[in-house]
């Protein structure tokens, strides 16, 4: 945490003696974690629409039973790169950019505990961008293993270059491992030595817990994706047989590398959806969070035994029948601390005055989405399903029922709640409702058809099938069609808001939170004077003060 006086802040708006104070702040380092915040946010919503782009090149050639729009070769790389731009330069940054916002500003903290290494973190998302995007630029072109680089297939090297797609893009995803690393430790030790006077651990807002929980499993997780991605460099560059069959290697250990900490990922990227969720549902419903506690600590228990799953990916790998049964049943135990939640957040809501604004819409339509791919979650950790529907469609519809309906749906929910906190404006809420409704029926038109898809026993990662399987992949091209325009009016609301939108009053939900105690946008240092905080968050009904020296009207309208 910078040492500067605040005084001297509010007098230049600027924690680094001249860095620039206006647009131009978002393309310098600097260590102002709101800053940091939009330029993850910012630089994620580029990627996401590359990746976005494609998907829809691919969904294009898939609307035809035969492979007739692009090369078989260009639609594996793309199916690569789909994948890995979306979960390492999307959904991953996107939620540390909100984190990165909001976390000290709902704990009453100044900024984050290490502000240098939170700009360095970031710096190295745009470089593991480049890395991947000149994967385009050299012989052969970008890996075509798919975003988990199974060997054998990955150590493949019909160029014989030693600068190819495949290294190129494990360079890229060790670079991000350690990029994630960096900010877990940041956002760990902020929230456990950061939180303002009185802010005990149970009066910390569901959100911050969820971020809390998020973040330890990348500080147990991350370490053994980063090692197989060096190792799996290593045998690709130097001739070392950790992975290589033909050397003695076993490439189903790299599938314990990459699984023990890539299905807890998805925990990484959901937990602060639930966050979000646990924000948002109580703000527009007037009611406090049902079950606060148990929720809080859910979120820990997700990622206690999130860590005991990743072989249920693997009970097609020859794995043993006992560790087969053993794994089915701690995959079906998440169901638990994450149904606390859903039953939670259904009694929030239920008997409230509910608002449906853009933010809740999306709230409510991602949790909608959430709840039926838990449903096919269940059904994927049952040995028998997971056989029968492996590596067909159906896994490519539970896993885009997560990682879009939840999580982008939950992500839209966010950037709309908290629009006018960052910008000082306030977005228009017709474009916002459009943006919704195309997104939802896009989505759900896109990624449904997957599952009848699945059943019937297409396999994914193909650009041609039977045609008996046209109809279902017509609906779902043009699903992916409309979800790519559904982005339009997102675009346009997020930048004619923030130029020339209405100015946002500090508080516009009349929510309850520290972040809503200080103007919009907030100051440099967040608070002139740190808060003492009295009450448990969510007290919507109730006449007890949040903190003892702060009030919404402290707050610069």
């Amino acid at each position: 945490m910078t040492n500067v006086p605040v005084e001297t802040l509010n007098e230049t708006q600027q924690p680094v003696p001249g860095a620039p104070n206006n647009w131009r702040r978002f393309f310098s380092f600097s260590t102002d974690h709101k800053v940091i915040g939009i330029q993850y946010i910012v630089t994620s919503f580029f990627f996401f629409l590359v990746g976005g782009l494609f998907a829809m090149i691919m969904r294009g050639e898939l609307i035809t039973p035969e492979a007739d729009l692009i090369d078989r070769t260009v639609y594996n790389a793309l199916f690569t790169m789909h994948g890995t731009v979306m979960l390492f330069l999307w959904t991953f940054p996107v939620l540390v950019g909100l984190a990165n916002y909001l976390v000290p500003l709902m704990i009453g903290a100044r900024d984050m505990a290490f502000p240098r290494l939170n700009a360095a973190a970031f710096w190295m998302v745009p470089v593991v961008g480049i890395l991947l995007m000149s994967s385009f630029l050299v012989p052969g072109g970008p890996s075509q293993s798919g975003w988990w680089a199974y060997p054998p297939n990955s150590i493949q090297n019909p160029t014989g270059n030693l600068i190819n797609g495949q290294v190129l893009w494990l360079l890229a995803v060790a670079l991000s491992g350690v990029s994630s690393i960096m900010g877990a430790v940041n956002f760990v030790t902020t929230i456990a030595r950061m939180r303002a006077p009185g802010m005990t651990l149970f009066r910390m807002p569901a959100f911050v817990w969820a971020v809390l929980s998020a973040q330890l499993i990348q500080l147990y997780g991350l370490p053994a994706l980063t090692a197989g991605a060096v190792m799996l460099l290593f045998d690709i560059t130097v001739g070392t047989s950790f992975f290589n069959p033909e050397t003695g290697g076993n490439p189903v250990l790299y599938q314990h590398f990459f699984w023990f900490y890539s299905h807890p990922a998805v925990y990484v990227i959901i937990l602060p959806v639930f966050g979000i969720f646990s924000e948002v549902f109580p703000t527009f419903a007037r009611k406090p969070l049902f079950g606060y506690r148990v929720v809080a600590v859910s979120s820990i228990l997700i990622t206690f035994v999130s860590s005991l799953v990743w072989v249920h990916h693997m009970f097609a790998s020859y794995t043993p029948g006992w560790m087969r049964i053993l794994f089915m049943v701690t995959s079906m135990c998440v169901a638990v601390p994450t149904g606390v939640k859903v039953f939670a957040w259904v009694a929030t809501i239920w008997g409230g005055k509910l608002r449906l604004d853009t933010p809740m819409l999306f709230a409510l339509g991602g949790l909608v989405m959430f709840v039926f791919s838990g449903i096919t979650g269940i059904m994927l950790a049952s040995v028998p399903v997971d056989i029968h529907v492996n590596n067909t469609y159906f896994v490519v519809g539970h896993f885009h029922y997560v990682i879009y309906g939840a999580t982008v749906l939950g992500v839209y929910a966010a950037i709309y709640y908290w629009f006018p906190k960052m910008t000082g404006k306030m977005y228009y809420e017709g474009l916002g409702k459009l943006h919704f409704w195309l997104t939802f029926i896009g989505a759900n038109l896109n990624f449904f058809p997957m599952h009848p898809l699945g059943l019937q026993g297409m396999p994914r990662r193909v650009a041609s099938y039977d045609p008996e399987f046209a109809f279902w992949n017509v609906l779902a091209s043009l699903g992916a069609f409309l979800l790519g325009m559904s982005t339009l009016p997102f675009i346009l609301n997020m930048v004619s808001s923030w130029i020339q939108g209405k100015p946002a009053p500090a508080n516009p939900w009349r929510a309850i939170g520290l972040e809503w105690l200080v103007a919009s946008p907030p100051p440099v240092e967040n608070f002139e004077e740190l808060p003492i905080v009295t009450a448990p968050p969510y007290g919507y009904g109730s006449n007890e003060p949040l903190t003892e020296n702060l009030s919404p009207s402290n707050a610069a309208n």
